[in-house]
């Protein structure tokens, strides 16, 4: 099974010693992420920082952790899906295409979000952080 996160997910791992960061830190494998990691960690970095309260090199520091759990997808891969992928939520947020197109490349993969309305969909699986941790038989 391969769990793709998506930027909210990734965000509140950072924002908050919370239940998120404490799975994907904790999970023996590692969480599947599109190549815009980079373009979306800069554009909110600020923000980010702001709201952690943490200093620049503590949240570097962390920043850094989560990226060793996850694997980047690069774009070449994500290609030949993303017509499928803004199909299938043209009337949901096209913003999540590069999620579904990611779910799309890897057989058995799954999203974990915290946007509901990408349940409407019926192509790819759709899981929120309960049901992540119901999946993964998490205990804390």
């Amino acid at each position: 099974m391969r769990i793709i996160i998506d930027s909210n997910i990734l965000f509140s791992a950072l924002i908050k010693d919370s239940v998120t960061r404490k799975i994907i830190l904790e999970y023996n494998g590692c969480f599947l992420f599109p190549y815009i990691i980079f373009e979306e960690m800069e554009e909110h970095k600020e923000e980010l920082l702001e709201k952690t309260g943490l200093e620049k090199e503590e949240f570097d520091n962390l920043l850094n952790l989560i990226l060793k759990k996850v694997i980047i997808v690069p774009k070449e891969v994500l290609k030949k899906y993303k017509k499928e992928a803004l199909e299938i939520v043209k009337d949901i947020d096209v913003d999540d295409f590069i999620f579904v197109a990611c779910a799309l490349a890897y057989d058995n993969s799954l999203i974990w979000t915290k946007d509901r309305r990408l349940k409407e969909q019926d192509k790819v699986r759709i899981y929120n952080t309960k049901e992540i941790i119901k999946l993964l038989d998490i205990t804390f």
